[in-house]
């Protein structure tokens, strides 16, 4: 090393497998894998209760004078707060429209409160919410209402955002993990990993021979267009934390189904698989922001395929597995060399701070 060179900031490291510190919140209980599940299900749940917090979706199912509503809220604390390929502004749109799509709901109005840090540049905070309305015009949904707090310097990180949005649930439509059965076949909108990376290689200056940009992507128009096909889908999931593999084991616990994914169908983009190969990730873990996982029965699996494909951000959807009646509650991935492979919830999270 260099006398110029400085050392590497060791504190400022996080370990991709938290200690299990049952006492005191750590990072991993943010990432969307096991930490977090436990966390709800030892804190939260017996705190809150109720039938429509049961369900554990991406949003909630509510019924509200005769009409099917989805309620979901979402915070982001991504940094930095502007990467390739989108913002912070983006994801606190695309991230809690995405979580009410999920829901099979045709979204329609977001509350957005933003939590600044004092000393944060005005120019900053304004280009963060240019981003955000953009976002929510082309998302064709309505800010509807919002709240503003400012915390001390040394409190924050710039900007922090909170979106909570509703959206109405067509007559029909029935999207959660239960109505899984085995012989559902696995669906992926397109390549995975993308959004994870992107934040990665910006915020820690790599360079992986070409730009990756964030996927992030506001999907309901992806899911009416399936819904077109028919509306007996069965379920729904965008692997934001803890990836693909967070997603399907939600599904395959909720649903007591087992999940057999092909691991050569996953479809994985030749810049993520590189990065993940340098940094000791597996692309199934890493992050998504405009990407979805569905359960479709066999029948219709064929015709949401191709109208998938016949959107812009399905061009690239594959079928990646099956859902069956062995290994109940539990994903396997078979591999290239015929074995097969165990693939697990997460623990914490590779990739900290996503979103």
């Amino acid at each position: 090393m260099s006398e110029t060179t400085e050392a590497p900031d060791v504190l400022a490291w996080t370990c991709p497998l938290p200690h299990r510190d049952r006492s005191r919140v750590v990072m991993g209980h943010g990432g969307g894998g096991a930490l977090s599940a436990e966390l709800v299900r030892e804190v939260f749940a017996p705190a809150y209760g109720g039938p429509a917090l049961s369900a554990m979706g991406d949003s909630a199912a509510v019924e509200l004078g005769g009409a099917r509503l989805a309620f979901s809220t979402d915070s982001f604390v991504v940094r930095p707060l502007f990467f390739p390929g989108g913002s912070i502004g983006d994801l606190a749109v695309n991230g809690t429209v995405n979580d009410l799509a999920m829901s099979g709901a045709r979204p329609a109005y977001l509350s957005c409160g933003f939590i600044l840090e004092e000393g944060v540049e005005t120019e900053v905070v304004r280009r963060v919410a240019e981003a955000l309305g953009a976002a929510a015009r082309a998302a064709g949904v309505e800010v509807a209402t919002g709240d503003t707090k400012v915390v001390e310097a040394g409190h924050g990180d710039g900007v922090f955002i909170n979106t909570s949005g509703i959206g109405l649930i067509p007559r029909g439509v029935d999207l959660r993990p239960q109505r899984v059965v085995p012989g559902d076949v696995v669906i992926v909108s397109g390549p995975i990993g993308v959004h994870g990376v992107a934040i990665m290689s910006v915020r820690e200056g790599l360079e992986f021979g070409v730009e990756i940009e964030s996927d992030c992507a506001a999907l309901a128009g992806l899911v009416e267009a399936m819904l077109a096909v028919t509306e007996d889908l069965h379920v729904l999931r965008d692997p934001t934390r803890g990836g693909l593999a967070a997603a399907l084991n939600e599904i395959a616990s909720a649903s007591g189904a087992g999940v057999v994914v092909q691991e050569r169908s996953v479809p994985v983009p030749a810049p993520v698989a590189n990065a993940c190969a340098v940094l000791g990730l597996d692309p199934m873990y890493v992050a998504n922001e405009g990407k979805l996982v569905a359960f479709v029965p066999r029948e219709h699996a064929d015709a949401v395929l191709a109208a998938m494909r016949a959107h812009p951000l399905g061009r690239e959807a594959a079928v990646i597995g099956e859902a069956v009646d062995s290994h109940p509650g539990m994903v396997v991935a078979r591999t290239g060399l015929g074995g097969t492979r165990v693939v697990d919830l997460p623990l914490g999270e590779q990739l900290p701070r996503i979103c």
